[in-house]
């Protein structure tokens, strides 16, 4: 696999989905959970995805239970407090693995691509980032700490 292309993932309603429908738009990919300390972060993530959407950007949001249980319900609960509590209108995708054995391959990829703080490649705890340019390369890895309007910069580059 050499490019976000080369994958698909099962969109929140449980179609699968490559990711070669993407093609051409710079992605901001990332776990995401419901019940964490860095779940505010939705509003920004948002409000990145109405901006530059029209220029060819898209967040991808993938929900993941691996960090503290804080990701427990299922998609359409998922897909509801999205909805319901942020407004959320970027593509959601089916709960994942983003450590582990059972980790997503997209997953295995991205952290091969952009390896964490001193080569690790682990995913630290919800809301890592990936920024991705148009041509499905991997730019940049971020910290869940990052908030969503501290990438604003990197975004529009690509753009």
């Amino acid at each position: 696999m050499t490019t976000i292309y080369d994958f698909s993932a099962q969109d929140i309603a449980g179609r699968e989905t490559p990711l070669e429908r993407h093609r051409g738009q710079v992605l901001l990919i990332v776990n995401t959970a419901s019940k964490c300390g860095f779940t505010p972060q939705y509003d920004g993530l948002e409000a990145l995805h109405r901006e530059y959407a029209p220029r060819g950007f898209a967040v991808l949001g993938f929900p993941c239970n691996q960090f503290g249980d804080q990701e427990p319900g299922d998609a359409a609960e998922i897909a509801d407090f999205c909805k319901l509590t942020f407004d959320g209108s970027f593509p959601m995708f089916t709960k994942v693995e983003v450590n582990g054995a059972g980790a997503h391959p997209l997953f295995t990829w991205l952290k091969a691509q952009a390896p964490g703080l001193l080569g690790t490649r682990a995913v630290k705890w919800n809301f890592t980032k990936f920024l991705v340019d148009r041509g499905g390369k991997v730019v940049e890895r971020y910290a869940p700490t990052t908030k969503p309007q501290a990438i604003r910069r990197a975004v529009e580059a690509l753009l």
